[in-house]
């Protein structure tokens, strides 16, 4: 039996997903430290088992997709010690099955390929991903399942941390849907700015994206963020917060 153990890394948080015959039985989400060390993961991947009643020594495959370069060797380390070899990365040379019509191909980020392959893979036609993490990203599939090309905007948080750090009198706000657009007072006013200017941001480029291709497209979201503000937007018809995990899963089919 295969327990397939999924690492998405991403700027800020990292997603991690235990497969165990094709389906994902498990996730969780850690905060992403680029010099975590094998052993640390060890650590922290038994105790995240444990919880889940999973046997600590169940894990006999891995993949793993960073926009992190410097957290592989650790994760690496840790495949290999403890999981009996090392994990399938994805990058350059991966069987991704589909065809990537970037002018580079290598300068894509992981994520956006594993996310475009998920979302192809449900859909089995034209579709927009829009991620929401550090970066927000907007990612083209055709129709015939060749990734197009996208969009990348500063990520809400970052968009947060810039008013914070840079308007003196601007405080820190937690990321929630203040009730309506007009507010009365500083923070509900940053909130409604962020939730309703976000939301109204990825509308906008879906329908620009729509006037340049020739083809409908479905739009799906995810990221950690997506359930926030989807619910906010006129264009996202979807919300797939385990999307990331599932291609990483389809992935490592078409290449073990």
């Amino acid at each position: 039996m295969t327990a397939l153990l999924a690492v998405d890394v991403g700027n800020t948080n990292t997603v991690l997903g235990v497969f165990r015959d094709g389906e994902l039985a498990a996730h969780w989400r850690i905060q992403t430290v680029a010099e975590r060390t094998a052993d640390e993961y060890a650590v922290l991947l038994k105790t995240l088992l444990d919880m889940d009643g999973f046997p600590w020594r169940s894990i006999n495959a891995g993949i793993i997709s960073s926009v992190v370069p410097p957290t592989l060797f650790g994760l690496q380390q840790f495949f290999k010690r403890h999981c009996g070899g090392p994990a399938l990365v994805v990058g350059s040379g991966i069987k991704s099955g589909m065809p990537i019509l970037y002018e580079n191909p290598r300068e894509v980020g992981a994520d956006r390929i594993v996310n475009a392959v998920a979302a192809y893979d449900e859909i089995k036609a034209g579709c927009i991903v829009v991620d929401f993490g550090t970066a927000t990203t907007w990612d083209v599939v055709s129709p015939r399942g060749e990734y197009l090309g996208g969009v990348i905007a500063p990520g809400i948080m970052i968009s947060s941390e810039a008013l914070y750090e840079h308007a003196a009198k601007l405080p820190r706000v937690e990321l929630a849907r203040p009730g309506k657009v007009v507010a009365r007072n500083t923070v509900a006013s940053m909130q409604a700015g962020l939730v309703y200017g976000y939301a109204g941001m990825v509308d906008a480029l879906v329908e620009r994206i729509r006037g340049e291709i020739d083809f409908s497209v479905r739009c799906i979201a995810t990221g950690g963020l997506a359930p926030l503000i989807a619910t906010e937007t006129r264009t996202i018809e979807a919300t797939d917060e385990l999307l990331t995990l599932k291609g990483l899963k389809i992935l490592y089919q078409r290449n073990a």
